[in-house]
C-alpha cells in the first residue's frame, strides 16, 4: 500500500487513534500522518501508508484552513473547553468592528506564544506532562504565519472564525492572543480543519467507513501532492540511473527546489534536487516500495 488517506476525524479520539485503526487494517505496511488534531477537533486528517510517509514533510508545507468556534469573556488552562473553564468577572465586550481590526494584526508573519498544554518538549518532556503535573510551562514564541482570517459570525460571548494559515500554528492561542488584543479573553469551544493544501474536506472520508474493502478505493497516488509544475517525467534510462542513486542531467533546468520525478506511467519513482545548474540528484525514491 502506497498512498494518502483523507480522514474525516471525528471527535473525541486523538489523530493517533485514527491512525492506529487505519494500521490494523494495512498491518504490516507503516502508516503515519500529517498535522495532528486534538481529541476537541475534527475534520481533515492526512493519513500516509507505506512509503508515503516520508512524504508527510512535504504535506505539512501546505496551509491549513480551519472553522473555529470561540467563547469570549473566558479563560482556561488548555485555553479551550476541555480544561477548567472560568468566566472572567465583569469582561469587556468587544464591538465588531473592533474585533475585524484586531483580525487584519494577525494576519501575516507574527510571534505566537504556544499553549502550555501543547506537545511540544521541554528538556525532553512533553509541555502537557509537566502541565497536567502542576508544573509550571514557559514555552518561548516562534514565528507563525496566518494567510487569512474570515470573520464568519459574532454573538457575545459566540465568535466564529475561519482562519487560513501555516504548519506549527495554534487556532486555540490565535483565539487567545485576538481576545487579549481588545481586552478580553477567549477559549475555543469548537475547531473543525476543513483543509490542508490539497486535501479538502469535502473529499475526506469518515473513519469509521474505512475498511478492508473502502481502504484501496479511498487512497489517493502520493503524486496528487505535488503540483504539475514540480513534476518532471523521466525516461526510461533516466529511471534507472535514479534508482541506483546516480544523477541525470537536465541541460538549464532552472529548478530552486525538490522535483517530483514520475516514471512513465505517471506515479512517482522519487524526488529529485538540484545538484547544479544542468544535473538533478535523487535524495528519495519510491519504486521498490510499490
Amino acid at each position: 500500500m502506497l498512498g494518502f488517506l483523507n480522514i474525516d476525524k471525528p471527535a473525541a479520539i486523538t489523530s493517533r487513534d485514527a491512525v492506529n485503526r487505519i494500521q490494523r487494517i494495512v498491518r504490516p505496511s507503516k502508516v503515519g500522518h500529517a498535522g495532528t488534531l486534538d481529541p476537541l477537533a475534527t475534520g481533515v486528517l492526512v493519513v500516509a501508508l507505506g512509503g508515503a510517509t516520508r512524504l508527510v514533510d512535504y504535506v505539512h508545507r501546505f496551509p491549513k484552513t480551519y472553522e473555529a468556534a470561540f467563547l469570549l469573556g473566558r479563560q482556561s488552562d488548555t485555553e479551550d473547553i476541555t480544561g477548567q473553564v472560568m468566566e472572567t468577572p465583569a469582561a469587556r465586550v468587544p464591538g465588531l468592528e473592533e474585533l475585524q481590526a484586531a483580525m487584519r494584526q494577525l494576519v501575516g508573519q507574527t510571534m505566537q506564544r504556544p499553549p502550555a498544554y501543547s506537545a511540544l518538549k521541554v528538556q525532553g518532556e512533553r509541555a502537557y506532562d509537566l502541565a497536567r503535573r502542576g508544573e509550571s510551562v514557559a514555552l518561548n514564541a516562534r514565528p507563525i504565519r496566518v494567510h487569512e482570517i474570515e470573520l464568519l459570525r459574532y454573538d457575545y460571548p459566540e465568535l466564529q472564525l475561519r482562519i487560513k494559515c501555516g504548519t506549527g500554528t495554534y487556532v486555540r492561542s490565535l483565539g487567545r492572543d485576538l481576545a487579549e488584543s481588545v481586552g478580553t479573553h477567549a477559549v475555543m469551544s469548537q475547531l473543525r480543519r476543513t483543509a490542508i493544501g490539497v486535501f479538502h474536506l469535502c473529499d475526506a472520508v469518515p473513519l469509521e467507513t474505512i475498511g478492508n474493502t473502502t481502504l484501496p478505493a479511498n487512497l489517493q497516488p502520493p503524486e496528487c501532492i505535488f503540483d504539475k509544475s514540480e513534476m518532471e517525467l523521466l525516461s526510461v534510462m533516466e529511471q534507472v540511473r535514479i534508482m541506483q542513486g546516480q544523477w541525470i542531467e537536465r541541460a538549464s533546468h532552472g529548478r530552486q527546489s525538490h522535483v517530483a520525478a514520475l516514471d512513465q506511467d505517471g506515479k512517482l519513482l522519487a524526488l529529485l534536487v538540484p545538484l547544479d545548474a544542468n544535473r538533478l540528484r535523487p535524495v528519495l525514491t519510491l519504486r521498490h516500495e510499490r
